[in-house]
């Protein structure tokens, strides 16, 4: 539901003028490497996020702190974003570091459009060059930006893959696994992580794993009226994954961002859900990388030229993974299907070509698409309400493509056939 906070955030802006990425610490062993963040608004506002790095079967006898150092400051850039959003304070304080004119740019092109969603179902306007300001406090920092030492990982057949469950990244491990040494990455896994690990042939030892924790004072704020809304998690996991190159000494990082990733949510606009997926991040992240990060590792999506309807069909070659793999997010903690959200039906629609009546309904536990509750997410989807959903979905000609497909497929039998003659799709 789209707030209208403009007031309030101008409000908080005045009452809470500075964010302070204060400090980090960093703690390693052979096994983990725990990040401390410490962030700070004012006198009374403090967040201490701690994050968990295990490193299961890819332990190290030894990690250098000066090689970590560099990359852990870098991740404290991009969370500090899931703090900031609550009081949208007009300046952020670095410490223990330094940007230079061009990373400024650069961080403020990311924050700006990675919180596009949240910024427009806020209500609020701001424009790019002034919705925030970075204040370098230069005599906390320890190096300046080119003193950071990184450590270029060299080509190898090994290969890093994020997995989050759903029927993307199944398709990059099946696809990578035959001809690469895969090294699967997961932050905070569910269940359809492990299960999916699991049926690719992984234990759970085989993954390197993250465990992201939001401190509670934000969840209390949250409670409390401040601001909250939708951040780039993919850039997040864009960061953490140089870390995951280092520790793994593993050069390639394999995303399973797909074409659509690169289309709007809001049409006639450049708000997207999806920002941080899309090919624009992908390409400022790689020259960001190769320009202050000692060109370190090398971060792409391996499904990047593939639509959704050709990953849909490629996913359902590999029936072994129906019954667990997940991409609703409001079922996800019940590792279930809600079947009422946008992601439930998207996934249902583009897979439909693919299956047959019997696993779809096994799957999702209903005919998703025999379900007139749905019909204004249908309207979505397909482009005939102003917006796409807030959701990772396809595009609206891949949706309206699959539909056609599907009408086509069964002739009459549900419900998505006459409502398309209604509208005349």
């Amino acid at each position: 539901m789209k707030q209208y906070n403009e007031h309030k955030f101008n409000q908080l802006r005045k009452k809470y003028p500075l964010f302070e990425y204060f400090s980090y610490q960093i703690e390693v062993d052979a096994r983990t490497i725990t990040m401390f963040f410490d962030f700070r608004v004012g006198e009374s506002l403090k967040f201490q996020p701690q994050m968990v790095l295990h490193l299961g079967n890819h332990a190290r006898a030894s990690l250098a702190y000066e090689d970590l150092d560099g990359l852990v400051w870098h991740i404290g850039l991009i969370e500090l974003l899931s703090y900031w959003k609550s009081t949208c304070s007009a300046d952020i304080q670095v410490r223990g570091g330094f940007l230079t004119p061009e990373q400024e740019k650069w961080w403020k092109k990311l924050y700006y459009h990675g919180l596009g969603e949240f910024f427009y179902q806020n209500g609020i306007s701001v424009e790019e060059d002034n919705f925030v300001k970075f204040v370098q406090d230069l005599s906390s920092a320890r190096y300046l930006s080119s003193q950071f030492k990184y450590k270029k990982q060299p080509q190898s057949t090994r290969v890093i893959v994020p997995i989050g469950g759903g029927k993307d990244s199944v398709v990059t491990l099946e696809m990578l696994k035959t001809s690469r040494e895969v090294i699967p990455f997961i932050i905070n896994p569910r269940q359809a992580s492990w299960d999916c690990l699991e049926i690719a042939g992984f234990s759970r030892e085989d993954a390197v794993v993250l465990e992201r924790v939001i401190d509670p004072k934000l969840l209390e704020l949250n409670r409390d009226g401040f601001l909250n809304g939708h951040t780039p998690f993919s850039a997040m996991l864009a960061f953490y994954s140089l870390l995951v190159s280092y520790a793994t000494e593993t050069r390639d990082i394999a995303l399973s961002n797909e074409a659509s990733a690169n289309e709007a949510t809001i049409p006639g606009t450049r708000i997207n859900h999806q920002y941080s997926k899309s090919i624009e991040f992908e390409q400022d992240f790689a020259a960001y990388v190769k320009t202050y990060m000692g060109d370190c590792a090398h971060y792409y999506s391996y499904l990047r030229k593939y639509n959704e309807l050709w990953i849909a069909e490629k996913f359902a070659q590999y029936p072994d993974y129906f019954p667990v793999f997940r991409s609703c997010n409001a079922g996800s903690f019940q590792n279930r299907w809600c079947g009422k959200c946008a992601k439930c039906l998207f996934t249902a629609i583009i897979l439909s070509p693919f299956l047959s009546e019997n696993t779809l309904f096994r799957i999702f536990g209903k005919d998703m698409l025999d379900d007139a509750d749905l019909l204004p997410l249908f309207e979505e989807l397909t482009g005939m309400a102003k917006e796409k959903p807030f959701e990772c979905v396809g595009t609206i000609a891949e949706v309206n493509d699959a539909v056609k497909r599907v009408i086509e497929k069964y002739k009459g039998k549900y419900l998505i056939e006459e409502y398309c003659k209604r509208v005349n799709l």
